[in-house]
């Protein structure tokens, strides 16, 4: 029902500028303002700006706090120094995923965890299950919004708003200052698309201040507010995973291709087994293919090999602005997962043909 949905605070700024808002993830959310495609190759070629506020904010500090981060989470945050970011997951104890996230070391003993908005009460009562030794946890997500200005011409379109140099803040790295006048905002050079830019984490007494500088400040270098619909098409170029679609409480992070943030340096959730499941090998991967001709696959369409056989099933897919052609990600067999390998997509009833290739599908501007 449209009157149990949430909304983030500039849900009648998106209404005004004409967005087509649609319920995403349990809030109201803007899916475009004009086109998918002109809003995708707006961030491609230019800068757009999404607001993401929907995602969740938990801060969790104290003495005990990088203990229960080590052991909820995948990757190693005792490598984490202040004014860097990391991404994670949190495993479950059956070898699935229970979301993937972003860590940030705000300062000693001071940390701020990023989720998925369709998770946030998942998150934190998984989090706090495991709060066995009185880490202090704060739930931010309601007071916080955040926006993603994406895009080649994003520190050009955004440094008159700030003193920070944004040009020297290095890739999974922030800083918190002054933006557009409103103090303590964070600063991240992360994001979604491969593009580059920025993420900024704002208090909600702040947002449509900073919306509007920014869109304003945006003008000369043709910034548009950009929907969800592109955010999709934007990611997906990129193969990053999208919970609940290519990772989930059934897929181990070996499986969904984020053996690089599984570090068995530590004891984490699960951890056991997945080491084993590694040294074991993983019996399905998590691949990107290229339609050869024409087709586009979409979620749950099944994979199958050349004798018809299925192989796996399409996780997401789209026809790729950049490229336009259809492209994919999907679970495949272990013996299929290696680039250059053929396998067919059932489209409407006719197996059509794809080849596996080596992801990102489109050249992104960031380096891991």
């Amino acid at each position: 029902m449209a009157e149990d949905l949430k909304t983030v605070a500039l849900n009648d700024v998106h209404q005004q500028l004409g967005a087509k808002m649609v319920p995403f993830a349990g809030y109201n959310m803007p899916v475009r303002y004009s086109s998918d495609l002109e809003e995708h190759h707006t961030v491609r070629r230019a800068v757009g700006i999404f607001d993401v506020s929907h995602m969740g904010e938990f801060r969790v500090h104290g003495p005990q706090a990088l203990d229960l981060i080590q052991r909820v989470t995948s990757n190693d945050a005792s490598k984490l120094t202040p004014g860097k970011a990391q991404y994670s997951c949190l495993p479950n104890n059956e070898g699935g995923i229970v979301d993937d996230l972003l860590v940030y070391k705000l300062a000693e003993e001071d940390y701020l965890l990023v989720v998925n908005a369709s998770n946030i009460s998942k998150d934190w009562n998984w989090i706090q299950q495991h709060n066995t030794k009185g880490a202090e946890m704060e739930n931010l997500s309601d007071e916080m919004s955040l926006f993603a200005v994406q895009g080649p011409k994003a520190i050009a379109a955004l440094q008159s708003l700030t003193d920070t140099d944004l040009s020297s803040i290095p890739y999974y790295s922030f800083v918190k200052g002054t933006f557009a006048g409103a103090p303590d905002v964070i600063i991240s050079a992360t994001g979604y698309t491969g593009a580059g830019g920025f993420e900024l984490y704002i208090p909600n007494e702040h947002a449509k201040q900073v919306w509007d500088k920014i869109l304003e400040a945006g003008q000369p270098y043709g910034l548009k507010p950009i929907g969800l619909g592109a955010r999709d098409t934007l990611r997906l170029e990129m193969g990053y995973c999208l919970y609940g679609n290519d990772i989930d409480d059934h897929t181990s992070p070996l499986e969904g291709g984020l053996g690089w943030i599984t570090k068995f340096t530590k004891d984490f959730t699960n951890s056991a087994a997945l080491k084993q499941q590694k040294e074991q090998g993983v019996q399905r991967k998590l691949v990107g293919f290229l339609m050869d001709g024409p087709g586009i696959p979409r979620s749950h369409y099944e994979l199958v090999n050349e004798a018809g056989e299925k192989v796996g099933e399409v996780t997401s897919g789209t026809q790729s602005p950049s490229l336009s052609k259809g492209i994919g990600l999907g679970y495949v067999k272990t013996e299929l997962s290696a680039p250059g390998s053929k396998i067919f997509v059932q489209i409407r009833g006719k197996n059509q043909p794809a080849t596996v290739v080596k992801l990102p599908f489109v050249p992104g501007t960031e380096e891991a």
